[in-house]
């Protein structure tokens, strides 16, 4: 007989400007970025089973089995700990291919459910170099909160920034971009002035001083998602930018806009 543990609902994450600084020697790059939760969330339901399995609805998920992150984190786990073989099902909603952490969410959410259901008493620190080993975005979902992220982006510094009194609205246009397609483009420079100051600054500002590397050249080759970013602005965006290496992008205003024209191509999230 099934036992159903938990169902929790990993969400996703934008990023407010994005700085590569730098090639590392282990063929990685060094970056600051701010990461900020959002709402739009996943569903992900563990059972005890008889065997090890993965099953998922709602939006299709590339890959074979063995490698999706919540597979490999229970791998990982099982190498520390007597965990019983388990059936994980996802309904997957956060867009895949759009520099949301949809991926890292539902892995970190993972661990952080195996550790309450099976006691496995890591602490936070624990379960963040656990998740640390899957990506380099899934540990700041442990704690899910704002953080200035740096290194690999995966090392973190809490921020004071509370954006609930804006409206957040979300545009995925139907493009996907590869991680590889989105690196190519980069050309890794230091920062005059670091985003863990900038941040500081009156959202109205942030347009001046803060960017996304990566716009540049997708930009260039997605006109499309070039367009989504002006079109916030046009629309009344105190702040808009592509998350992470796309393909969304994120409007920050002070009132909900009226994006109806943008429906027509493009999938939009409202109040994230």
């Amino acid at each position: 007989m099934l036992i159903t543990l938990m169902i929790l609902f990993p969400n996703a994450k934008i990023n407010i400007g994005l700085n590569i600084t730098e090639r590392r020697s282990d063929g990685y790059h060094n970056l600051e970025t701010i990461f900020y939760p959002i709402n739009i969330k996943d569903a992900l339901e563990v059972v005890v089973s008889d065997e090890l399995s993965f099953n998922s609805s709602g939006l299709d998920i590339p890959g074979a089995m063995e490698d999706n992150l919540c597979i490999k984190g229970y791998h990982l786990l099982k190498k520390n700990h007597d965990l019983p073989p388990v059936s994980i099902h996802l309904h997957k909603n956060i867009p895949i291919g759009a520099g949301l952490g949809g991926g890292s969410a539902d892995a970190a959410f993972f661990i952080r459910l195996m550790n309450q259901q099976f006691k496995l008493g890591l602490s936070i620190d624990q379960m963040t170099d656990h998740a640390r080993k899957l990506g380099a975005d899934c540990a700041f979902f442990i704690e899910n909160k704002p953080v200035f992220a740096f290194e690999r982006g995966d090392e973190f510094e809490p921020i004071k920034l509370d954006l609930s009194n804006y409206k957040i609205v979300l545009v995925m246009p139907d493009v996907h971009i590869s991680t590889a397609e989105a690196f190519r483009g980069i050309k890794p420079a230091m920062v005059k002035d670091s985003l863990l100051e900038l941040i500081a600054e009156p959202i109205a500002e942030w347009k001046k001083y803060i960017k996304n590397d990566f716009e540049v050249s997708i930009f260039k080759n997605h006109a499309e998602i070039r367009g989504v970013k002006a079109a916030l602005y046009e629309s009344g965006a105190l702040y808009a930018g592509m998350s992470g290496s796309g393909a969304s992008v994120f409007g920050i205003f002070e009132q909900m806009p009226d994006l109806q024209h943008l429906e027509v191509e493009n999938q939009v999230f409202y109040d994230v």
